[in-house]
């Protein structure tokens, strides 16, 4: 529970009251009641997992509230008409680089994306963003792609993202994670700079730097989903009798958590014990594509020394990760070269090898087995004798704490002692060499400093090397030499005091800014600019204008950033363009149902005249070629097995003398049988080419008509005289694709906004449901409606079937036919959350309905039960109708005006579903 305001405090801008919050079994936030105070900048402290994401994500609505009630801009956050109302009042910056960004958009592109959704008009937008990118020093780089940034400069760019509508409450959810000290402190600058224009705005922060939480104007300590305390900083230190928030959040844990816990103790590094490198690297460098990770990177590190490789991390970061896979064998360098114990890095080389431990950035064991599991298979890994495998796996779990776990599984564990789970598997074979990559990342202050206990006792006590990276100035200042590394090259390698003492600062961070500024980093040189240019001047908000529930400039918003990232999406951009004309071909080709150039093959046991004339019946039959005449049975028998003849007609001894006197001759005729459509076509044609060989036999030899009598049947085929696939297929392939392809590809554009966690501008913008689905839609509509021109031409030109009928109506029912398909993808896309289950769903959704229910092979009519219901209601069973009239009979708007009507109630009906599915929050 918070403290109460003092009197003189402003009113909150923002209260919990009771807010419980759960993700399955796992407390987010327990029972939490808490004022925010207005105007100020609040930061909330707290490592990973103790609720702070969770909770700025229900202050900002994009979060459901479960249990409580949360208040914002006086308001309740769990009413919809409020939140619709303050959306454009806030303003939320969700965790990770650049994460409400869109990468394949310019910062120019992402910025009028985000004007458009807070209803700026051309000339507003365009003024916004040049004082924006101005202020932050984006200017030079308004045409770079969003993915090809820094990560200090993705943070900008998200940070203008969100301030380009002028917010009372700005919600950041540790936006310095990962950056540079000098992108850090630009960052506050700025922050600091759009205070000064804007006194009344209320700042909500989540952090993991307590430097930071230092310039803040009121705090509040967060542990386990619940408040440990709040106050300002010079209030939580009075308050524990500490002199830095490290200290004071550790003095605020509960009891327990502090029990055993003690200040880190480093020995020094004795010189000349150990004159042995560990690690040397010699113009290291690796390069992905035309760009450079690691550039000509030059290191020497003694055995037993603990050496920090110190820099920003995340996309486009300074290459620490890489040079360590580089240094353990697991990436090949692309030049220069590397060395390990003085042998040269060979993946090969498992003696080299076994001397490193490696643990990387992200969590990389098995979480289907426990932690005494995980244990055994990596010594059983690295060949441990299976003898001193129990003992040794023994000692890791009493040395690194892990009694309590022995049995549990990873994914059950707090984030602390899985990292020290990680050390313990990497430590388990006795390497000489540890390489740590940002291990205590997202860890608690006690967690942290037991790892760096651990540590350090491994490398004093037994003499292990310590490669360890992080991007905490504080961690730096524990190792025994650290190099400085900045977009791929090492800026400076000494002693931590030295670095400090050398730039004539009083802390590694500043004198990290310092060198970055000499390397001439990104943001350095305007930041000086950026700094002393005036406040911006904040115009008074203009009274809102009457909202109507549907904007169409959000909703093409939506629509012109879906067709870009569609134009700079190779694979995408081919799918959507080509894919139903590849599988035309596949389709109209592959799948036929004409039975033709059937093998063939007689056993002529008579050998007469009248014999040879009965097997050339069949020899000048379009349906069959005819092989090497059959042997005996036996030969019968082999080709019939092996494929070779899918007919064996056998005419039997005596045939001609029989059939002279009169009297009854079978005709054997051996179908294969295997696949039993083509064996009954095959049955059909052999019946009736007989019967053609009788009545000729009748006319010709006994002077009979045989078709003479009272009444004679004479069969014709409309529509399709030959009985021909294609004519028959091609109008039925058409419906199929323009179901398939625009499903798939509009489920996929939704769910992939999911998965990259951009949909939180869904959450947190005034786009409705409504305009943000309408909007991503209209762009596959258009592609889909490309594709029935690209197909109804190929079908035309290539498969040689013509359109009869009204192309007008045609084209009119592919229209609704496609916005139908468009909008399952959407429905699709709802209720699920990868891509891959979007893809199996829209595929599985549309291709078995289309196949087996609407009239493609067989005739609705035909069909019973469930499945004639199906086939009555899908829409796929209207278009095939509207294809074949109007390919195979020349049918207008007239003929097939029942068809449509059904097409058309199907999509009011498929896009509400959609809306109505899809969340405007988090759940």
């Amino acid at each position: 529970m918070s403290d109460p305001p003092g009197p003189d405090a402003p009113a909150p801008v923002a209260s919990l009251i009771d807010v419980s919050l759960r993700y399955g079994k796992v407390v987010a936030l327990d029972d939490i009641t808490l004022d925010i105070p207005a105007g100020r900048m609040v930061g909330l402290l707290g490592p990973d997992g103790v609720g702070k994401s969770s909770l700025l994500a229900l202050l900002a609505g994009a979060r459901a509230v479960q249990q409580g009630r949360v208040q914002a801009l006086a308001g309740d956050m769990g009413s919809r008409r409020h939140r619709r109302r303050v959306c454009p009042h806030i303003a939320y910056m969700p965790q990770g680089l650049g994460r409400n960004l869109y990468p394949t958009l310019s910062v120019e592109e992402n910025l009028q994306f985000f004007g458009r959704l807070f209803g700026h008009q051309a000339a507003e937008r365009r003024r916004r963003i040049d004082e924006l990118t101005r202020d932050t020093g984006l200017t030079p780089f308004l045409a770079r792609p969003a993915g090809k940034l820094s990560g200090g400069m993705k943070q900008k760019l998200a940070l203008c993202c969100a301030l380009i509508h002028d917010p009372d409450l700005l919600i950041l959810d540790e936006p310095t994670t990962g950056v540079d000290p000098l992108a850090r402190a630009q960052f506050w600058d700025l922050i600091a700079r759009i205070r000064t224009g804007r006194p009344g705005m209320s700042v909500i922060v989540a952090t993991a730097y307590m430097d930071e939480a230092q310039g803040f104007d009121w705090l509040v300590a967060m542990n386990a989903g619940r408040v440990l305390a709040t106050g300002t900083p010079a209030e939580l230190l009075a308050r524990t009798g500490t002199d830095s928030l490290d200290a004071a959040f550790i003095a605020l844990l509960p009891e327990a958590l502090q029990r055993g816990h003690r200040a880190v103790s480093i020995p020094p590094l004795v010189a000349g014990d150990q004159t042995e490198i560990a690690i040397a690297a010699k113009d290291l460098t690796k390069r992905f594509g035309d760009f450079t990770a690691v550039d000509h990177v030059n290191l020497a590190i003694r055995q037993g020394e603990i050496f920090g490789f110190i820099g920003s991390n995340g996309s486009n970061g300074c290459g620490k990760s890489t040079t360590m896979k580089m240094l353990t064998g697991l990436l090949p360098a692309s030049e220069g070269s590397a060395s390990l114990f003085g042998a040269p890095v060979d993946p090969k080389d498992i003696a080299t090898r076994r001397r490193v431990g490696y643990m990387s950035q992200s969590f990389s064991l098995y979480s289907e087995l426990t932690v005494r599991q995980n244990l055994v298979l990596h010594a059983r890994l690295f060949q441990l004798p299976p003898a001193t495998i129990p003992a040794r796996v023994a000692e890791m779990i009493r040395r690194f704490g892990l009694e309590a776990s022995v049995d549990a599984l990873p994914d059950r564990l707090p984030l602390g002692i899985r990292q020290r789970l990680s050390l313990a598997v990497a430590m388990v074979h006795r390497p000489e060499l540890l390489i740590l990559d940002e291990p205590t990342s997202g860890v608690d202050p006690i967690a942290r400093d037991s790892l760096w206990q651990l540590m350090i006792d491994l490398a004093r006590n037994d003499q292990v090397t310590i490669f360890i990276s992080t991007h905490f100035m504080n961690e730096a200042g524990r190792c025994d030499r650290i190099a400085l590394m900045h977009a791929g090259r090492v800026l400076v390698t000494g002693v931590p005091a030295e670095l400090v003492s050398q730039r004539g600062v009083d802390a590694l961070e500043q004198a990290f800014i310092g060198y970055l500024k000499d390397a001439g980093a990104s943001g350095a040189a305007t930041s000086e600019d950026a700094v002393q240019a005036p406040p911006p001047v904040v115009e008074p908000a203009a009274p809102p204008k009457r909202r109507f529930p549907f904007s169409l400039g959000r909703a093409w918003s939506y629509s012109l950033r879906e067709t870009l990232e569609l134009q700079r999406d190779p694979m995408r951009a081919t799918m959507a363009l080509l894919g139903t004309a590849i599988l035309m071909f596949v389709f109209g080709y592959g799948i036929s149902l004409d039975v033709e150039n059937l093998s063939y093959a007689v056993l002529d046991r008579d050998q007469t005249g009248l014999s040879r004339n009965y097997a050339l019946n069949l020899a000048g039959s379009r349906y069959f070629i005819e092989h090497a005449p059959i042997t005996d049975d036996a030969d019968l028998d082999r080709r019939m097995r092996a494929g070779e003849l899918a007919l064996a007609i056998e005419i039997p001894q005596g045939f001609a003398r029989d059939l002279a006197r009169g009297h009854q001759v079978q005709i054997g005729a051996w179908v294969d049988g295997a696949m039993p459509v083509r064996a009954e076509t095959v049955r059909g044609y052999v019946l009736g080419m007989h019967q053609g060989w009788l009545q000729d036999q009748a006319t010709h030899r006994l002077g009979q008509d045989a078709a003479a009598g009272p009444a004679t049947i004479a069969t014709r085929f409309r529509y399709n005289p030959d009985v021909r696939s294609l004519p028959a297929m091609v109008p039925a392939v058409i419906p199929m694709l323009l179901l398939m392809i625009p499903a798939m590809l509009t489920a996929l554009s939704v769910v992939r906004e999911k998965e990259l966690g951009s949909i939180i501008n869904l959450y947190v913008t005034p786009v409705t449901r409504s305009e943000f689905l309408l909007g991503k839609q209209l762009p596959y509509v258009v592609l889909a409606m490309l594709n029935f021109a690209l197909m109804t031409l190929l079908a035309v030109t290539v498969f040689g079937v013509p359109v009869k009928g009204s192309l007008l109506a045609l084209t009119a029912g592919a229209l609704l036919f496609v916005i139908f398909s468009t909008g399952f993808g959407l429905f699709a896309s709802t209720f699920t959350r990868s891509q891959i289950a979007a893809m199996f769903v829209a595929m599985i959704g549309t291709i078995i309905p289309a196949v087996q229910f609407a009239g493609m092979l067989n005739p609705v009519s035909s069909l019973e039960g469930v499945g004639y219901l199906i086939g009555q209601v899908y829409p796929a069973t209207y278009f095939l109708t509207i294809s074949r009239g109007v390919f195979n009979k020349g049918l207008d708007f007239v003929g097939l005006e029942p068809a449509f009507w059904p097409l058309a109630l199907a999509v009011p009906v498929i896009l509400g579903l959609s809306i109505l599915l899809l969340k405007k929050q988090e759940t």
